[in-house]
């Protein structure tokens, strides 16, 4: 329980240790203390996982290597998939349809990271001090990834570049999602910044 005079956005883990101590001095049967002892470990246990009240601010190798084995597990299934050249082709002839699909991307992965508050990611050294560097490195490893895997299992032969790009797109796509939740799900906090 927070104090009074605090915000709850200002609460740490100690005043929650702190009301767990003064609750204890004020209950009365063994059972209710064997409970606030049981709530005072367990919180014990709370502050020292790494992962709670850490804020995600750089964007390290080890961050590009999730973001790489995040985009390989979800996007792999879908390289063997023949659906994706037929939708390819269909994006090939309709690049309107290319551009909302890659706005699509781009919107979902920035998403994922801000917005949809699996973990706190903060914007830290932006490029040209606007676009977020780890949106920007997670839609490159993605599209790397793609495009490197279709054309290493003979998926794109790139006789055709305009076709061979939109099917690389469409894989693209999963592993632009695959990426952005490789990169934070299991999460680096407050590693310093590398400015890539």
């Amino acid at each position: 329980m927070p104090r009074p005079d605090h915000s709850l956005e200002e609460t740490t883990i100690d005043d929650v240790y702190e009301q767990l101590e003064t609750l204890e001095e004020t209950v009365d049967t063994s059972d209710e203390r064997t409970e606030v002892h049981r709530t005072m470990r367990l919180v014990d246990r709370l502050s020292h996982n790494a992962t709670v009240g850490k804020v995600i601010t750089g964007f390290t190798r080890k961050d590009k290597a999730e973001a790489f084995v995040g985009s390989v597990v979800i996007g792999l299934p879908m390289l063997v998939e023949d659906g994706i050249m037929s939708i390819g082709a269909h994006l090939a002839t309709h690049p309107a349809l290319l551009l909302v699909n890659l706005a699509f991307t781009a919107a979902l992965v920035v998403g994922i990271l801000y917005v949809a508050d699996f973990r706190e990611v903060q914007i830290n050294n932006p490029y040209f001090g606007l676009v977020p560097r780890r949106p920007v490195w997670v839609l490159l490893i993605a599209f790397a990834t793609a495009a490197g895997l279709m054309t290493l299992w003979g998926r794109v032969t790139w006789d055709e570049p305009w076709i061979n790009l939109c099917q690389v797109s469409v894989v693209f796509t999963a592993m632009a999602l695959g990426g952005s939740l490789g990169d934070i799900l299991p999460g680096e906090a407050e590693h310093r910044s590398v400015d890539t």
